[in-house]
């Protein structure tokens, strides 16, 4: 087995022998405990928070509330809207309106109903669509209207291409709240220094985005935070705004006692307060030629941001860039809104707005691929990108290897498609298991585009042994990135990886990178990574030209050797290194990359999106029970153009964890929202898939690698979670013949006059 297929991860003996440390597994001498002070309402004015019988309770320290912040109690990373500790009014159940600080978390636990909490309540607004109206009630007075950002894509005439048009299909669609599900809850340990600095380690994935929050919330500057890097038990995009807010309070409660203090969530309380993934209601007309070409779109969507912004701005925007899929659609017209009601919260989750908008237009277009009399296939090629293709943005696809077809051509290839289409049932079988297999394709933009700076850096630091210090600003969420991080560097320094000890970093010891969202840790990250390296590597061979006996340009690094132009004048990187310390030079480098420039105007959603895109595909078969609906998964393929795999067995985990995910959303997984009150926050009735329930998974890996990145790499970690929801409504369509546009999907079992 080559060296890049084998499965290697720095941190594997750490965490499956039960030794990495956690924020809950950390104590600290003197440590308090505070908990989360909820109240009962969905809208309502609070009028007085009263905690003196709390306060007179043995083992309480403080109950603290929004009127002991010295800094803002508002902030965002959009919108500083977001109520780290209620004030004003409660805008949704998960409002924190106290923490209770006390000498164990059982006791503070304990004296929660002692604090007593009076408001006016208000009626709730939990209907996005009600929300946008003129003269509804507003979540946040002084906004003006519940319309959190309004996109738009106007690319032609689409009314007027509508009606020329042969065919028109006009649908509906709906998506669900979800649930990150992560194993490990918020937690957070704030550690107040001597020096006036405050520690944090939290179970967060972007520690410079909780070091703002924490920074607001105490009103210091952001250097009088310092967030420490710890390992995180899964964040799938739900480790940000909400584990940041915990981590402010249990910052605001270290600096009010003088001791350190931790906050560990329960799961209900996690439920109840974290951010979901956005619902959306989605409202197509696509209109198309009876030769199978699209001609022009027509979409609304409506998300409900619940009670703050968050990223709400951001989720939407992708939605609209990508909102006729990978098709080349020369008229649309897209609105998308982003709303505010008095529900849960919603943010990022993995997929951050294309899973909902791929549910649509994957089925949109087998729909009009039926009405046209070709296959699904062939409607598909007639209309996706290809190399030079112009997108609904006006981006010209033309700087990267668009490989959409070598994808959707490799998973019908791999899975046996098209012999297996011919045995769907479309609801007439002799037996109770309807057969259907079905796929959907799409396009990802990758990194943040437009909707961000971005930019990464990382530091490598050689010793004088010889061995080196990687530091990169991106963030391990569980993923591997530490991993990708220390064998982008071995690579492109010629050395052995165990050579390299990955340092997890501190927001005081490198510059902000931005959040590890986006699939853009591998591309941005590790782009800064192979930046250093060559930097590092054009220091060193200045420096060692003249002992190697030849120009600095001729000059290799290979096999942890440092080599002139032939191999007899050579040193070991351990010589190397000596030789460079006893000469007063420093074996260090610090590298960037910044994204190639990108473009958008919001008037018109025009402009260049993204720098590059990764392109996918992914099937599955099944079966449909008639008597019961119960749907039965037999197996599940997804090929995905990776630009370059750093690491081809963590590639193919990113490709099983996203259709075990994406499974969750298409069949099983909602949270009962019921009048703004979350019903089911707790795994017994939080239904995610169980492994009984997932099939065999097969992964091909497509290498194109990518001029735009600095290691040819881009990343997997959404485009695979955002394509089984539509590949399983298009299996189920084949197997039942009943399309299904909401979801989850709930296949209705058949009476028996319809079974027989």
């Amino acid at each position: 087995m080559s060296e890049k297929h084998k499965a290697w991860r720095n941190d594997a003996y750490a965490k499956v022998t039960g030794r990495a440390q956690y924020a809950g597994d950390l104590r600290f001498h003197g440590m308090l405990h505070a908990v989360p002070v909820y109240t009962d309402f969905v809208h309502a004015r609070i009028r007085r928070i009263d905690a003196a019988a709390a306060l007179r309770s043995p083992g309480v320290v403080r109950v603290i509330t929004a009127r002991d912040v010295p800094g803002s109690v508002t902030f965002g990373q959009i919108l500083r809207d977001y109520r780290m500790l209620a004030d004003d009014k409660v805008r949704f159940n998960g409002d924190v309106a106290a923490v209770v600080v006390a000498e164990t978390r059982e006791r503070a636990i304990a004296v929660i109903p002692l604090v007593k909490i009076e408001a006016e309540e208000l009626p709730p607004l939990l209907d996005p669509d009600e929300a946008m109206k003129p003269g509804a009630p507003l979540v946040h007075e002084g906004h003006g209207s519940n319309v959190v950002n309004h996109h738009k894509v106007r690319r032609g005439d689409a009314a007027a291409a509508l009606r020329a048009c042969d065919h028109v299909i006009e649908q509906e669609f709906r998506t669900q709240l979800i649930e990150h599900a992560y194993l490990e809850t918020e937690t957070a340990v704030a550690v107040p220094r001597p020096d006036g600095v405050t520690e944090i380690y939290a179970s967060t994935q972007h520690p410079f985005s909780t070091r703002r929050f924490v920074a607001a919330l105490l009103g210091v500057p952001l250097a009088d935070v310092e967030v420490r890097t710890v390992p995180i038990g899964g964040g799938f995009g739900g480790k940000d705004d909400t584990v940041s807010v915990v981590a402010a309070r249990a910052a605001l409660a270290a600096k009010l006692t003088g001791r350190p203090v931790r906050i560990a969530y329960d799961r209900e309380w996690s439920m109840r307060e974290s951010y979901k993934r956005h619902p959306y209601r989605i409202r197509y007309r696509m209109g198309f030629s009876s030769s199978g070409r699209i001609e022009a779109c027509e979409v609304r969507v409506v998300a409900d941001a619940g009670a703050y912004c968050s990223v709400t701005p951001w989720v939407t925007w992708r939605s609209t860039v990508q909102c006729c899929g990978p098709y080349d659609v020369p008229n649309v017209h897209c609105d998308v809104y982003g709303v505010y009601t008095n529900n849960v919260v919603t943010g990022a989750m993995r997929g951050f707005g294309s899973p909902q908008i791929n549910f649509a237009v994957e089925q949109l277009v087998e729909m009009a691929a039926e009405r046209c009399g070709m296959s699904a296939t062939e409607f598909r090629k007639r209309n996706m990108v290809r190399q030079g293709s112009v997108t609904i943005t006006g981006q010209k696809l033309d700087t990267h290897t668009v490989s959409l077809e070598q994808a959707l051509d490799s998973t019908l290839r791999g899975i046996g498609y098209h012999g297996k289409h011919a045995k769907c049932s479309f609801g007439k079988s002799g037996s109770d298991e309807l057969y259907g297999i079905g796929y959907a394709i799409s396009y990802r933009g990758m990194s943040l585009g437009a909707e961000g700076m971005d930019f990464n850096s990382a530091v490598i630091n050689v010793q004088f042994d010889g061995s080196i210090l990687l530091e990169a600003a991106v963030h391990e969420n569980g993923q591997g990135a530490e991993s990708a991080m220390v064998l982008i560097c071995a690579e492109q320094l010629g050395v052995d990886k165990q050579r390299i000890r990955y340092r997890m970093p501190s927001t005081a010891n490198i510059p902000d990178g931005g959040t590890t969202v986006a699939s853009r840790g591998t591309i941005m990250g590790g782009g800064a990574v192979a930046n250093a390296a060559r930097a590092l590597k054009a220091r060193l061979a200045e420096l060692l030209a003249a002992k190697l006996e030849c120009p600095p340009d001729r000059v290799r690094f290979s096999n942890d050797r440092i080599l002139g132009a032939d191999d007899v004048h050579a040193l070991t990187w351990p010589e190397a290194m000596q030789q460079l310390f006893l000469a007063q030079e420093y074996p260090y480098s610090f590298g960037t990359f910044k994204a190639p420039q990108v473009s958008w105007d919001e008037h018109t959603g025009q402009g260049k999106a993204y720098f590059t895109w990764v392109y996918g595909c992914q099937a599955v078969e099944l079966t449909v029970n008639k008597r019961t609906g119960r749907v039965k998964l037999l197996g599940m393929s997804a090929t995905h153009e990776v630009g370059k795999a750093v690491n081809h067995a963590m590639v193919l985990g990113q490709f099983y964890g996203g259709m075990a995910m994406g499974t969750g959303y298409a069949l099983f997984e909602e949270i009962h929202n019921d009048g703004g009150l979350v019903r089911n926050a707790n795994f017994n009735h939080y239904r995610i898939p169980r492994a009984t329930d997932l099939p065999e998974m097969t992964g091909i890996i497509i290498e194109n690698p990518d001029p735009n990145s600095p290691t040819g790499a881009k990343g997997v970690g959404e485009p695979t979670n955002e394509l089984m929801a539509p590949a399983i409504a298009n299996a189920i369509y084949n197997a039942t013949g009943v399309r299904h546009f909401s979801l989850p999907i709930r296949v209705r079992p058949l009476t028996g006059e319809e079974r027989a």
